[in-house]
């Protein structure tokens, strides 16, 4: 069976040592997030993890949900565990107190959702999707449909979801059929049919509240006569409970390859009342409040789920017997050594253990931006962290799901024929991590997002956001010595990652599919480069302790140098042939004619 422990000192060393995410306390409504509390918070969801989530992560996926006549029940135990969430007030820990949150930071959000993916992913979906729609509410809707429905949905008494696909247009929501119709008291009718919603429908909540993109009948055609609306399962009564049923319902569940215990939906709407959300036809500029923090979710995911997989490699790698290691018997007592001896066996562990240890630092200094955003009194300083968020969400969503999934199905190799047993729940891991790559955008797409929007925005100016600190702290770092080993490997792919935005940046403005060619690879390098970034802070970091003294942490602060090293040795290279790939150009990819293939 598989096990989880959550990571709380590697979590420590980032959040107080890296990233100072006490600096924190300064900015206006954080003052009582010190370290202390922070700490005690994360000990407690630590609990939640690893005593509750985790123990029917593989049942709820064997189990999976049960549908029939429109209803959803969710797997034994999820009721009972999400009764203990909400209990915990866990859903409005980084939310407005105005509604009855609780006001923390977002980074600590962001370490909750990694511990809760690794722990149950497909749990961790419910109050995800609830979370986002939380947080459309509060930036787009009315004062009165924000005072109805938000603090029902941060005390976790109600959930949310979003609804944006169709069967027959995928990402290209401009092709959507669903329409909504004004009606005389203000409200709207709701028709149309949309595709997998997760968490769409089931049992946890009294009311599921579902933000609909739909057109208006005057909306002008494809994506700019898009607007979104507020639908509830059931319709508010005079004491804002759940009253009768509206015209929305469940018309089936998705047989799917993983997550098996969140509901993914077929959701029926036949004249549905709504509200509207934001402005008429803007729908879109509303829903993406709730798509990109869906897609910075999605990347916590693929980091939470390579998390739990590489610790379960871990603790196989060192207790499973087989072959003696070439440089020599390292277990004369056994009869034969453990696996971790091995060369391959540990390249795919220090593969999972550099992205992992990496990827948690960059994604909760992202987190620490998005409290810059909401919270610094400076409008420059705001502005500067949500050019930072905006550049990085296309690179977290697609790098840290790509690899998770790679680092899933190189852990689940290192349990050989085991890991292809379900009982050993790494194959639940390799399936799980697989939709992360496709939902929320899938992966080429948001290699399209970041060279076809965010690069050419406002000239350039989100990736000076990055470029320029980056290049000052490289320059900062070339004069310690001891740190060439890190330093010069990285201001190396850094320099490749600039070539690469001027040779895309040239030929996309002429020769569009250039650029779309290039998209992946460019993607690729931005997120190793942002890794490796994140490496060279922890390193200086991990020297300065060994300096000072670590009161008998010296194996710990150790273990980062050494990692880090892998990294830019094993890992970072990978910039070199993705270059190579992005110059070669899109000829080769467009040559051949359709009927060719």
């Amino acid at each position: 069976m598989p096990m989880y422990k959550a990571p709380l000192e590697d979590i420590n060393f980032v959040l107080n040592d890296v990233l100072n995410a006490q600096s924190l306390t300064q900015l206006p409504g954080f003052e009582d997030a010190t370290p202390d509390l922070v700490q005690s918070v994360l000990e407690e969801a630590a609990k939640l993890c690893e005593n509750v989530l985790q123990p029917i992560n593989r049942s709820g996926h064997e189990e999976g949900c049960h549908y029939e006549n429109g209803v959803v029940r969710t797997p034994k135990g999820f009721k009972e565990a999400y009764d203990l969430y909400k209990e915990g007030g866990w859903q409005g820990m980084a939310f407005d107190p105005e509604y009855g949150g609780q006001g923390l930071p977002h980074t600590i959000g962001f370490v909750l959702e990694e511990l809760m993916c690794s722990s149950n992913m497909a749990f961790a979906m419910y109050p995800g999707l609830t979370h986002g729609a939380m947080n459309a509410i509060r930036a787009h809707a009315s004062e009165e449909l924000k005072a109805q429905y938000l603090p029902k949905m941060v005390s976790s008494e109600w959930s949310g979801t979003m609804c944006l696909t169709e069967p027959h247009c995928g990402t290209d929501l401009g092709l959507m059929k669903t329409k909504a119709v004004p009606s005389d008291d203000g409200s709207y009718r709701i028709t149309g049919t949309k595709i997998f919603i997760s968490a769409g429908e089931h049992d946890l909540t009294s009311n599921i509240i579902h933000l609909v993109l739909a057109k208006l009948p005057d909306g002008p055609p494809g994506i700019k006569g898009v607007s979104l609306f507020l639908v509830p399962k059931f319709l508010p009564n005079e004491n804002n409970e759940p009253g009768v049923r509206n015209g929305v319902m469940c018309g089936s569940i998705e047989h799917k390859m993983g997550i098996m215990a969140n509901a993914t939906c077929v959701m029926n709407f036949d004249d549905a009342k709504g509200w509207l959300v934001g402005e008429p036809h803007k729908g879109m500029r509303a829903m993406f409040t709730m798509m990109n923090a869906a897609r910075l979710g999605v990347g916590m995911q693929g980091l939470g789920v390579a998390s739990v997989a590489y610790q379960n490699a871990v603790v196989y790698a060192k207790d499973r017997l087989q072959g003696r290691a070439l440089s020599g018997t390292k277990a004369p007592d056994k009869v034969a050594d453990p696996i971790i001896v091995h060369p391959d066996v540990r390249k795919n562990l220090m593969q999972g253990k550099a992205f992992i240890e990496g990827a948690r630092a960059l994604g909760y200094w992202v987190g620490m931006m998005i409290d810059l955003v909401e919270k610094h009194p400076d409008p420059v300083a705001r502005q500067e962290a949500d050019d930072f968020v905006a550049l990085l969400t296309p690179v977290i969503k697609a790098y840290f799901t790509d690899m998770g999934y790679e680092i899933a199905t190189n852990s689940q190799q290192m349990y050989g024929g085991h890991g292809y047993i379900r009982e050993w729940g790494m194959e639940q891991f390799v399936r799980d991590a697989r939709i992360a790559m496709i939902y929320e955008g899938a992966n080429g797409i948001q290699a399209l997002d970041l060279v076809g929007r965010k690069m050419p925005q406002n000239l350039g100016r989100l990736l000076r956001r990055f470029f320029h600190p980056m290049q000052a702290e490289l320059e900062q770092s070339q004069e310690d010595a001891a740190l060439l080993e890190f330093v010069i490997p990285l201001a190396k792919a850094f320099g490749k990652l600039q070539q690469a935005t001027a040779v895309v940046a040239q030929k996309g403005m002429s020769r569009p599919e250039e650029a779309g060619a290039a998209s992946t690879d460019y993607l690729r390098i931005f997120g190793l480069v942002s890794v490796g970034w994140m490496w060279l802070k922890m390193v200086k970091v991990a020297r300065e302790k060994l300096a000072e003294g670590t009161d008998g942490k010296d194996s710990f602060y150790d273990g980062k140098i050494k990692t880090a090293r892998f990294f830019v040795e094993k890992m970072l290279p990978e910039v070199d042939f993705r270059f190579k790939s992005l110059m070669s150009g899109a000829k080769s990819m467009m040559d051949l004619d359709a009927e060719q293939f």
